[in-house]
């Protein structure tokens, strides 16, 4: 890579020598909090600079609190003598170091994120995660149809949302923690029981009872996703109360779908246009169809634990 006659790198080595040169700096360097979460990298770049080298990158360090540590034993571990200069650029400032054999180490200071902007990132993940729930949504789906009027279905989103509330909170503190191959096969049971006694009861008056009761488990499978995410040490009641405020946005948003797509088909095909009724047919067939979807997932989920 080094041209002793120019007395400089050569650009087209470099070019050459870039996927070596990445693979060994990306074993030599991390960008870790204080605790070891690891920061993201972005795309690194090498660059010839002169008699040098320059590797560029960005970290994300968004989940990490506190301190920020950036660990090099790049060039130092073959050759003690070896010296390389850091260049950090955060938040608009930039700060230059010089690390050796016996100084492997710079200690930054992490910003605190925006309160808004963490709670706003949280909201946003609830939402993906009942939009992305296959099974939440197809208990829900379960649960309302053989809704016709507008209060029992307050009634069942209300209970459904107090109860998975309480268990979200509990398990994502660590408060009471149960293990995702009892909650993931629960949920899957629960889908199935709902979707089953569709066929034996169109009692929806009464129905936020057992909504309540199944939504403290579905709470359960909410905080399994979100410890994938964790939480920010320093906003975590925010973060979770965003996250919360996301996934019942989610589940208002899929009931108001369903709800008028089941009110148009009972305009469509009802015999009376002025008081239609529900199809029974309607319902089974949805409900036949979500009970098979509920007894795939529960024997999957349960062979899989």
């Amino acid at each position: 890579i080094y041209d002793v006659k120019e007395d400089a790198v050569d650009p087209a080595a470099v070019e050459a020598a870039t996927a070596s040169i990445l693979a060994y700096v990306r074993s030599h360097l991390s960008v870790t909090g204080a605790d070891g979460t690891v920061c993201s990298p972005g795309t690194a770049a090498i660059l010839a600079d002169g008699d040098g080298v320059i590797y560029r990158n960005n970290f994300n360090c968004a989940n990490v609190a506190g301190e920020i540590v950036y660990r090099s034993t790049v060039l130092t571990e073959k050759d003690p003598s070896a010296r390389q200069v850091v260049l950090v650029a955060q938040r608009g400032t930039e700060a230059q170091a010089l690390l050796d054999a016996g100084n492997t180490t710079i200690t930054l200071s992490a910003p605190t994120p925006p309160l808004g902007s963490t709670m706003r990132r949280y909201l946003l993940t609830g939402i993906e995660h009942i939009f992305l729930g296959y099974d939440h949504i197809a208990f829900l789906v379960a649960v309302v149809l053989w809704a016709r009027r507008l209060i029992p279905v307050i009634k069942i989103v209300t209970a459904f949302t107090i109860a998975h509330s309480i268990t979200l909170s509990l398990a994502a503190l660590g408060i009471l923690v149960i293990p995702s191959r009892i909650v993931e096969p629960a949920i899957a049971a629960s889908i199935v029981i709902v979707a089953v006694e569709n066929f034996f009861s169109r009692d929806i008056e009464r129905r936020w009872r057992v909504t309540f009761l199944f939504g403290l488990i579905h709470g359960f499978g909410f905080a399994g996703a979100l410890q994938e995410v964790g939480l920010p040490p320093n906003a975590v009641v925010p973060a979770l109360a965003a996250f919360n405020i996301g996934v019942e946005i989610g589940q208002v948003v899929i009931v108001a779908i369903v709800l008028p797509l089941l009110g148009l088909v009972d305009r469509l095909f009802a015999a009376d246009r002025t008081h239609p009724a529900r199809a029974a047919s309607l319902v089974y067939a949805v409900s036949a169809v979500i009970s098979l979807f509920g007894g795939y997932w529960l024997l999957t989920r349960v062979f899989e634990a």
